[in-house]
């Protein structure tokens, strides 16, 4: 068997791109991110007291970015997933019992280019969109996930399992083992067009 290889992103473009099924072993930088945490079952109940936050201030950095020239990207919103037990147990996640157990932190990436005043203004900012206590939760911190393997799910969330057994069964194969938490990258939005395009990268660190 060849050596492993992981490639790095010339991007953060080329970071996110990937073919449906097709895992990729990738080495990434450590990078600041606005996050937020929650618990329990996903969805607009969680999410919506907590997204106007992120939004506001990476919307704040990328106008402050283009006033002195520098051209950005919002980036994609990212999930952080665990149970409070600290297992990944795909039978419990996808199995119709309690999710009370879930935690997850919700972030986007950061530009790199962004000045720490320009990071205090829009955490400001996003900090303004926000009721105690989310007010309070919100925060700017970096986030290094070091060697990651990952794969694009395409299709609904709920049939997410097949392409995270493939994910996790090619982690085994590298003889590597998953580390950190289960990580996904939201590509699309399943409000909007057919929920059988929506593209989700799945990503899981690995030691």
């Amino acid at each position: 068997m060849d050596p492993l290889t992981f490639d790095v992103p010339a991007s953060r473009d080329a970071e996110l791109a990937g073919k449906p099924g097709v895992v990729r072993f990738l080495e990434l930088p450590e990078r600041r991110f606005v996050m937020i945490d929650g618990e329990g079952p996903a969805g607009e109940a969680g999410f919506a007291p907590r997204m106007p936050g992120l939004y506001a201030t990476a919307w704040t950095l990328r106008f402050a970015l283009k006033r002195r020239g520098v051209v950005t990207k919002v980036g994609p919103l990212e999930g952080l997933w665990w149970t409070s037990d600290g297992i990944l147990d795909l039978d419990v996640i996808f199995g119709p019992g309690e999710r009370g157990t879930w935690r997850w932190t919700l972030l986007i990436a950061l530009p790199d280019e962004a000045h720490d005043e320009e990071l205090e203004a829009g955490l400001g900012a996003g900090r303004g969109k926000l009721a105690s206590p989310h007010r309070e939760n919100l925060r700017i911190e970096p986030f290094a996930e070091g060697r990651v393997a990952q794969v694009l799910h395409l299709g609904p969330y709920a049939e997410e399992r097949p392409t995270i057994e493939r994910l996790h069964a090619a982690i085994a194969e590298a003889g590597l083992r998953p580390r950190g938490r289960h990580h996904e990258i939201y590509l699309g939005d399943p409000r909007r067009g057919d929920p059988a395009k929506v593209r989700t990268l799945l990503r899981q660190a690995v030691g």
